[in-house]
């Protein structure tokens, strides 16, 4: 009777798993996935399947108790662990001040063999593009530079055995009403908001090297990951890319279709989020994370003309120290390719002359300087300043400790100003200034922009990211009226539209699977150990 129902129980586990080998290719296979992507999504997840080996060396029979149990451990642990991918070379942001345009930039890997490019990190841009069989570029030579140590790269199609060609009747060819033919390559021409900024050349498929992490949940070592992306090779420079703001060129972070986060996120590889954290002189980036539920705040990204082309936000109310402002409702781009803060100019004035009211300092003004709330400081301590907030639905608030820039000389600090500037129209842009001290999570997956306080120094994989500053509480700093205030909706509604098409939503559905057989069959294995 004993060996009869071990017999059977036996025989149920080896269908559970079986059903549990087929469901990451049932499951895991991304809705409208490109062909390109669809071979590496299954190849990676195969890899990520391989037996854990036993203490001999040697993988247990599969006909055994124990080849089960391997199974199920090795299970475990591929879903208690949360993928994050980063550049090869680390998750590292660098910032190299005005010689770079005060922007922040990091080194990716590209091509076979690869080669390293300096690019500068832009949210309000989709297109990754890099100097490529340069007509007009920006000098790449170190030399030209004050803060670099090496030469910057150019990057040739012909030089990388895994570069392919985009055709003009390529999905992500935008361009493809100006090809005289469906097999010519794809041209691209990508403007930016820069006077006469642009790029310009031929679209290309190629490697982007990376890593892959756990995450803060998970330690071990990194991974490498080779995924295909299309970007530009950029023949053509003009305007503040030939002036050496971004020589090496521009890793675009929009949602757009064609950038890294959505291209990494439709193959199957992330969760459709990425998040930046940035400091003065460093920072991380970090595709797939959605950041912490602890003490994280945020508000839903918006609608621009009916379509989520760009990453708009909607801000109820601004506040300056603890008094909070009136009809200073606005929407705002948050955009990383931006070094500092715009605002409308009605918001502007409210913010620049509360700020005036409370800053102690005489104002003066800077030569050189295009600011016009300047201060002079009389020492090397900067007097103490109110802080700006953002107030959102839900009384979440995104608050600017210090929304300065600090003027000096060859003597130290001589004075600051307050870091915003007026700006035509009704939409602003929350530029790098305003980011700094922020874990900003991008979640495009649930269409909000989430923050939490970092220093950003301490963030690595497997260490937890430090959420408020030194010295700092987690208090509301807003008065109480403020606080206590039922927020209603002040922005103005969207306007209706078609929003363009989002990239897949494979990797929840994957998860969500993974979870439903592992219950199952690890019950069913709990219950034979049991039994024997």
């Amino acid at each position: 009777m004993r060996t009869r129902s071990l017999s059977s129980f036996v025989t149920i586990l080896l269908l559970f798993s079986f059903l549990l080998l087929l469901s990451p290719t049932a499951f895991s296979m991304p809705l409208q996935q490109p062909s390109t992507f669809s071979f590496k999504l299954i190849h990676r997840f195969s890899n990520e399947l391989n037996l854990v080996r036993h203490r001999s060396g040697s993988v247990p029979d599969r006909r055994t108790i124990l080849y089960y149990q391997m199974l199920l451990q090795r299970d475990k642990i591929r879903l208690g662990a949360r993928q994050l991918l980063f550049p090869s070379r680390g998750p590292k942001t660098m910032s190299y001040g005005n010689d770079f345009g005060w922007l922040h930039y990091t080194w990716i890997d590209i091509g076979t063999p690869s080669t390293s490019f300096l690019v500068a990190l832009d949210a309000g841009s989709d297109l990754l593009w890099i100097p490529c069989d340069c007509i007009q570029c920006a000098p790449l030579s170190a030399s030209y530079y004050a803060n670099l140590d090496r030469d910057l790269n150019e990057y040739s199609p012909s030089r990388s055995r895994s570069s392919k060609p985009l055709s003009c009747s390529h999905q992500f060819c935008d361009s493809g009403s100006n090809c005289k033919s469906s097999k010519q390559q794809c041209p691209y021409t990508a403007n930016y908001v820069s006077d006469n900024t642009s790029s310009s050349g031929l679209l290309v498929e190629d490697i982007l090297h990376l890593q892959s992490g756990g995450g803060s949940s998970a330690g071990g070592s990194n991974t490498s990951v080779q995924a295909s992306v299309v970007f530009g090779c950029g023949m053509k420079q003009s305007g503040g890319y030939l002036d050496g703001v971004a020589p090496d060129g521009v890793l675009g972070l929009g949602p757009g279709k064609n950038s890294v986060p959505s291209i990494l996120a439709k193959s199957g590889l992330i969760r459709d989020s990425f998040s930046l954290c940035l400091s003065d002189d460093s920072g991380r980036i970090f595709f797939g994370d959605q950041g912490s539920s602890i003490q994280q705040q945020s508000t839903a990204f918006l609608p621009l003309d009916g379509l989520y082309s760009t990453y708009i936000i909607g801000v109820e109310t601004c506040c300056v120290g603890n008094s909070c402002l009136k009809m200073t409702s606005f929407k705002a781009q948050v955009d990383s390719g931006t070094s500092f803060t715009f605002l409308p100019g009605h918001v502007f004035e409210s913010i620049a002359e509360e700020f005036d009211k409370k800053v102690n300092a005489s104002r003066v003004t800077f030569e050189g300087y295009f600011w016009e709330y300047c201060y002079a400081s009389n020492s090397q301590d900067l007097p103490k300043v109110p802080s700006v907030t953002f107030m959102f639905q839900q009384n979440n608030s995104f608050v600017v400790y210090n929304p300065l820039f600090v003027v000096n000389d060859s003597q130290g600090i001589i004075g600051f100003c307050l870091a915003i500037e007026p700006t035509e129209g009704d939409l602003g842009t929350i530029g790098q200034n305003f980011m700094k001290g922020y874990r900003l999570v991008f979640d495009r997956e649930n269409e909000k922009l989430a923050w939490s306080r970092s220093n950003c120094k301490d963030l690595n994989l497997g260490k937890a990211m430090p959420l408020s500053p030194p010295n700092e509480t987690a208090s509301n700093p807003l008065p109480a009226d403020e606080q206590q205030r039922t927020k209603g909706n002040s922005v103005a509604p969207a306007v209706a539209g078609t929003a363009p098409h989002k990239p897949s939503r494979a990797t929840c559905l994957m998860i969500s699977c993974r979870h439903y057989w592992h219950c199952y069959l690890f019950l069913l294995f709990q219950f034979l150990v049991a039994f024997l």
